[in-house]
């Protein structure tokens, strides 16, 4: 597929750089007592953000990496759904001598921030310290990781589970997918002509090891990059890594095989990421699918479909907690919720921890104020025991939405012609994701508030929302033919 090569460079000039407010100290008390502790028990580098205090000395904002490199539909995507900010000083590169001053005293740099201004790199204890004497270093936090689970079962090949389409109405013929198409009334938006033509969908998942399959023999990919692993492939090949849940996923939203898997927006165009390093007992840094998030962004995307999430991290080191599930910790809530103000949908499976009686059990980014997060349900409309509930910590209702996500038919990673039954929020995801998009082609100027207004409006539980389903079983023909909301206040 042919990539995106119109990004163009426009310049911001700023008199001065803007300075992060400081507490008097490089390091919260909370923060530093958590990286001494982790790093006192290893004598290895361990992920770590480090937080600049600003994007460049005064004088010095107009000359090295005075420019932020958007593409004009990027630019065009803001002033249409954005708050309005346009280019900020958030969207200046980061100050290049800061991140060199950095990098000469760490074992690695892993990635840049731009919108944190900031940078995510290896460190051990000493060289924690030695960041922490640094002038233009506003903090010190560590890197998150989550541990994937188990819960994301697979059935034998063949996916059979519902039947086809044969008699019936629709213009095309979706094999075995109809039922989850059905479910979330796809099927009557394709034929009113709507399939996703114009809008650009970002996948932020694990990777995409069967590219070949027959599905996305027609699917128009613009732009693929492993933040893993620092290249241009997707797919396995001799990266760290393991893709064949980016292939399930991508599946729901750009897969096209008549007669056996039709995916909810595939005439749509797509940004691959690969954020998952599957190596190391499956963790998923926070740092890459930040990198990822920005990357989408300022290639123009409309939708972020994200079947990720970050809770949970093997001992000794600290784990977020249910009261971290706030809106406002995690560092890819706080990115997510940065790329909604930047006019993109941003939607999120809420996770596979199940119900808590006590607390909430989801996994950031879906907890997040902007983001849409998507639970699981079977093929009845039944919450999958797998789903995770809310409320958030600070009260709000998630998930947001759901969609199919037991039994659910995708393209398989073993040949070009392999499909199988996958369960998971993982797969209730990309199905509402399309939705999301399907609304974006409908009605270009809505607003990622009024995108997830609409979506909410018009689901099965609109009128009494809950924390195991939210708003219910999104419903895309409904979703498109609804009236435009009103302005969506802001939590």
């Amino acid at each position: 597929m042919k990539r995106v090569l119109w990004v163009l460079a426009f310049p911001l000039w700023v008199g001065a750089a803007a300075p992060v407010p400081s507490d008097g100290s490089r390091a919260s008390h909370k923060t530093s007592a958590a990286l001494a502790d982790a790093l006192a028990r290893t004598t290895e580098a361990e992920p770590v953000w480090v937080f600049f205090r600003d994007k460049g000395p005064e004088g010095t904002v107009r000359e090295a990496s005075g420019v932020a490199t958007l593409t004009r539909r990027a630019l065009a995507r803001r002033a249409l759904r954005g708050n309005g900010a346009g280019v900020d000083l958030t969207d200046r590169p980061v100050h290049t001598p800061y991140v060199d001053a950095v990098a000469s005293r760490v074992a690695r740099v892993r990635q840049v921030s731009r919108w944190f201004n900031a940078v995510s790199v290896d460190a051990d204890a000493a060289q924690v310290r030695a960041l922490e004497s640094l002038p233009f270093v506003e903090r010190l936090d560590r890197v998150r990781r989550y541990r994937r689970t188990d819960e994301e079962a697979r059935s034998a090949d063949g996916a059979t589970r519902s039947s086809s389409n044969r008699g019936r109405a629709y213009r095309l013929d979706y094999g075995t997918s109809l039922a989850q198409m059905e479910q979330i009334n796809v099927p009557a938006v394709h034929d009113l002509g709507l399939h996703g033509e114009g809008v650009i969908v970002a996948v932020l998942d694990a990777g995409f090891d069967n590219l070949p399959h027959e599905v996305f023999a027609g699917t128009s990919i613009l732009a693929r990059r492993d933040f893993v692993n620092g290249d241009d492939d997707v797919a396995n090949g001799i990266d760290r890594g393991e893709g064949s849940h980016g292939t399930s996923t991508l599946s729901l939203l750009g897969g096209f095989k008549e007669g056996q898997l039709v995916g909810t927006v595939y005439n749509a165009s797509f940004l691959l990421a690969k954020t998952e390093d599957t190596t190391r007992e499956t963790p998923v840094e926070e740092d890459h699918w930040v990198a990822a998030a920005e990357w989408a962004e300022a290639l123009g995307a409309d939708v972020i479909s994200t079947s990720l999430g970050y809770l949970t991290y093997d001992a000794p080191f600290p784990s977020y907690t249910f009261q971290d599930m706030n809106g406002a910790t995690a560092v890819s809530t706080r990115a997510a919720d940065l790329a909604v103000e930047r006019g993109v949908v941003v939607v999120a499976s809420a996770g596979n921890a199940g119900p808590d009686l006590l607390h909430n059990t989801l996994g950031a980014p879906a907890d997040g104020r902007r983001v849409l997060a998507i639970g699981a349900v079977d093929a009845s409309g039944r919450r999958a025991s797998f789903s995770s509930v809310g409320p958030s910590a600070d009260g709000r209702i998630k998930p947001d939405l759901s969609a199919g996500g037991q039994g659910v038919k995708v393209a398989g990673s073993r040949t070009p012609t392999t499909y199988q039954l996958s369960s998971g929020t993982s797969f209730a995801c990309p199905l509402t994701a399309g939705v999301a998009a399907l609304v974006i082609q409908a009605h270009p100027t809505y607003t990622p508030d009024q995108v997830a207004a609409v979506l909410r409006a018009t689901a099965t539980q609109a009128t009494a929302p809950d924390n195991l389903l939210g708003w219910g079983i999104v419903n895309a023909l409904a979703a498109v033919q609804a009236p435009a909301p009103a302005p969506a206040v802001i939590p």
